[in-house]
This record gives C-alpha cells, sequence and structure tokens, in this order.
C-alpha cells in the first residue's frame, strides 16, 4: 500500500503528539504514589513546622502522603542539590526559603543553580524579624540607638542565628544603610543567641518575631523595631525599620519549589491546591500563630520574588564581604 505525502505527514504528526498527550494524562493523574517534601533545616523551625502542616493539606487534598524529610546541612545546600537531581516527576518536592537567595552569592562554588534549577511552585508564607537589643543598652528608640552605634562604632557586639543565616543578613543591611559599624557574633542557631542576649554578653540581635515575642512581654529584651515593610499586628506599638530608614525590609520566607522541567500541569495543580490552603482560615490562624502570613502567589510571581530576593541579598553579600564558613 502506497500512501500519499499528506498522509504520511498527517499521520507523523499524530504519532508526534503521542508522547505530549501521554504526559499530558500522567500529569493529570498525578500523584499516584507518596510524596516526598524536602526541608532543608532541622525540625522545629519554621520551614519545617510550615512544611507540615501543607503536606497535611496537600495529602488530604490529594488523597497520596506528603512526606516531610528534613536533610539540612550547608544552610540548606545539601537538601536543595539533592531535589535539583531528583526526576522531575512531581514526586521530590523543595521547602524552599530565603537562605537558597543568600547562598547563591554567599557560597562561591555550588553544585547548582537555584533559579535555574529549581522551578518555583508556589510562595506560602513571609515572617518578619525583630530588632531587640539588650536592656542595658541606653536607647529606648531605633534613632537614639543609631546615634548610640556611631558614638561606639565596634564596640556594639550584633547575635545571629549563624553566618549568612537571614538574621545576619538582615543586620548586615541595617549597618550599611544606618551608617553604623557593629560586631557580628554567631551562634548556632537562635535559642543560643536569644540566651546571650539577654544575658548581656550581646548587646543586640534581629530576629524571627515567634522566637523573640515573649522574650519581649516579659520585659527582658527591648523591641526596637521590626523589618517589615508595614507594623506587625501582634507588636501594634512597635515602629517599623524603614520608618527611619526609608526602603529598608528583611524577611524570612518559604515556598515550594521542584525540580527544573516538572511538567507544567503538576505545578499549577499544586499551586492551586496551596494557594486554597493560604486561604482557610484555620491555616491563616496556623501561620498566625508562627509569626508569620501567607503570601499567595502564582508560579511566575513566586519566580519573580525569589530573584528580586537574590539580587537584593546578593548585593549585601557583597558589599559586606561575607564567605561561608
Amino acid at each position: 500500500m502506497k500512501f500519499s505525502r499528506r498522509r504520511f505527514l498527517h499521520l507523523a504528526a499524530g504519532a508526534a503528539a503521542l508522547p505530549a498527550a501521554a504526559r499530558i494524562a500522567w500529569s493529570q493523574s498525578w500523584p499516584t504514589r507518596p510524596v516526598r517534601l524536602i526541608a532543608v533545616s532541622p525540625g522545629g523551625g519554621t520551614p519545617d513546622i510550615v512544611g507540615r502542616l501543607m503536606g497535611q493539606w496537600l495529602s488530604e487534598r490529594l488523597a497520596q502522603p506528603f512526606v516531610i524529610e528534613n536533610r539540612p546541612g550547608a544552610s540548606g545546600n545539601i537538601g536543595t542539590e539533592f531535589v535539583v537531581r531528583a526526576p522531575p516527576d512531581g514526586y521530590t518536592l523543595l521547602m524552599a526559603s530565603t537562605a537558597n537567595a543568600i547562598n547563591a552569592t554567599l557560597y562561591d562554588n555550588l553544585n547548582f543553580n537555584f533559579i535555574r534549577d529549581i522551578s518555583p511552585v508556589a510562595s506560602i508564607y513571609r515572617s518578619p524579624l525583630v530588632m531587640t537589643v539588650n536592656l542595658s543598652v541606653p536607647a529606648k528608640t531605633l534613632p537614639e540607638f543609631i546615634t548610640y552605634a556611631k558614638a561606639n562604632p565596634g564596640k556594639i557586639n550584633m547575635a545571629s542565628a549563624g553566618n549568612g543565616t537571614p538574621q545576619h543578613i538582615a543586620g548586615e543591611l541595617f549597618e550599611m544603610m544606618a551608617g553604623v559599624n557593629m560586631v557580628h557574633v554567631p551562634y548556632r542557631g537562635s535559642a543560643p543567641a536569644l540566651t546571650a542576649l539577654v544575658g548581656g554578653q550581646v548587646q543586640v540581635m534581629f530576629d524571627v518575631v515567634v522566637t523573640s515575642i515573649e522574650y519581649i512581654r516579659t520585659g527582658k529584651l527591648r523591641a526596637l523595631a521590626v523589618t517589615s515593610a508595614t507594623r506587625q499586628e501582634v507588636l501594634p506599638n512597635i515602629p517599623t525599620v524603614g520608618e527611619y530608614l526609608p526602603g529598608y525590609e528583611a524577611i524570612t520566607w518559604g515556598g515550594i519549589g521542584a525540580p527544573k522541567s516538572t511538567p507544567a500541569e503538576i505545578v499549577e495543580k499544586l499551586n492551586k491546591e496551596i494557594n486554597a490552603a493560604l486561604a482557610d482560615p484555620a491555616m491563616q490562624a496556623r501561620l498566625a500563630d508562627l509569626g508569620s502570613v501567607p503570601m499567595p502567589m502564582s508560579p511566575a510571581d513566586f519566580g519573580k520574588f525569589i530573584a528580586d530576593e537574590t539580587e537584593k541579598w546578593g548585593k549585601v553579600v557583597k558589599s559586606a564581604g561575607l564567605k561561608a564558613e
């Protein structure tokens, strides 16, 4: 039997369309087995807790377990690289965070490019930091602190949860914009840093509101400002840093990413379900308990947000001459 050229081209086009059709059908049936959500921080932190909350929601909505797997180390780079190397089939996801945006510049020899190798799926939350000081510091307001710091260059110790952490970088941005010089003292996490701040071994710290709020409420630390663009409901009388240093903003954030080339149908399905979770009053209340607010975005908007954060913190890292330890 001879085929006309037209019939041949028609059959060839149909054959070429079969893999795409199969791919769409496969994506629409996803998930058919458990999904791993890789948290790059130890258990108990905000990214881990939020990941578990979202994992429970997705498990119920998509009828497959979403299992949280903690892979900490190297400021989150170990877990991130694990996801980068995973098959792009929607069964291995990343709990991305501010650290990923900072690490892009902080580390010289990463085996991946976060923006290039991770597909943005959905942003989940944003959390402000709060600038607190030991009660021995004479400044009662942020302008008074800046004046005090300028009069005592190199004599104020600034604690952080570790070198290159969001708390550290927020402090570096403050130094740059306020024109002050403080001594960075890194600790292994927020808890020991806050203990040192209360004890007077250090004088100032930028930390997430949820871990600092009780020290503020009980009068063990003095809050000078929050680092978000607007004042926070939980600390309504505390001004923002930006009220005195226009343009200043430093937040921590979290969201979900997937290996590059993960099917768009899977990304869109996840984004839809996660945004539905963020609109749920119960989920909003749980996030508020963690000092966080929902941050729903489309995958494209989340990708732009990550790129903007990477550029912003990259400038701070370079200006301060910071390197990973």
